[in-house]
């Protein structure tokens, strides 16, 4: 009867710590942004909705974007930092799914500016409103190729 609960009370806990685990072997996004940006949380937002973990540094981006080596023409206004590569701007976590997976040689993705209808810049204050644009796979000679196009 000890040994059943034991085997009961040990599945139990491996059933609750599961999601814990799953959590902390979740990719993590060190993100860069001003503390006053509301569609910057609301990326970060869309990123842990979708698997990844996310440490916020609330003091501005254009050092890191700067130091990442991220053209000012590719700017938007959060940059971050995942597995060896930047990402600027509003990247879709669809997309950095798939950057993680490939591991093209790049500096990283970017959005740039702040497109409506992407990640962060999606929320009700604009009524379904989506504008086209792309993700940008930034190269390490400093020019750019679509990666994904959203219309």
């Amino acid at each position: 009867m000890k040994t059943q609960r034991r085997r009961l009370l040990l599945a139990l806990a491996v059933l609750h710590v599961g999601p814990l685990a799953h959590a902390a072997g979740a990719p993590l996004v060190e993100v860069w942004k001003s503390p006053t940006c509301g569609c910057c949380k609301d990326w970060i937002t869309h990123l842990e909705a979708n698997g990844f973990r996310t440490k916020v540094h609330d003091s501005g981006n254009n050092a890191m974007r700067s130091r990442v080596g991220i053209d000012v023409k590719y700017g938007s206004c959060h940059t971050a930092l995942i597995g060896g590569y930047a990402l600027e701007g509003h990247v879709p976590a669809r997309e950095i799914q798939r950057l993680l997976k490939e591991r093209p040689a790049a500096i990283g993705l970017a959005v740039p500016g702040m497109p409506v209808g992407s990640p962060g810049m999606d929320g009700p204050d604009y009524g379904g409103q989506k504008d086209p644009y792309d993700v940008l796979l930034l190269r390490k000679d400093g020019t750019a190729l679509t990666y994904q196009t959203y219309r």
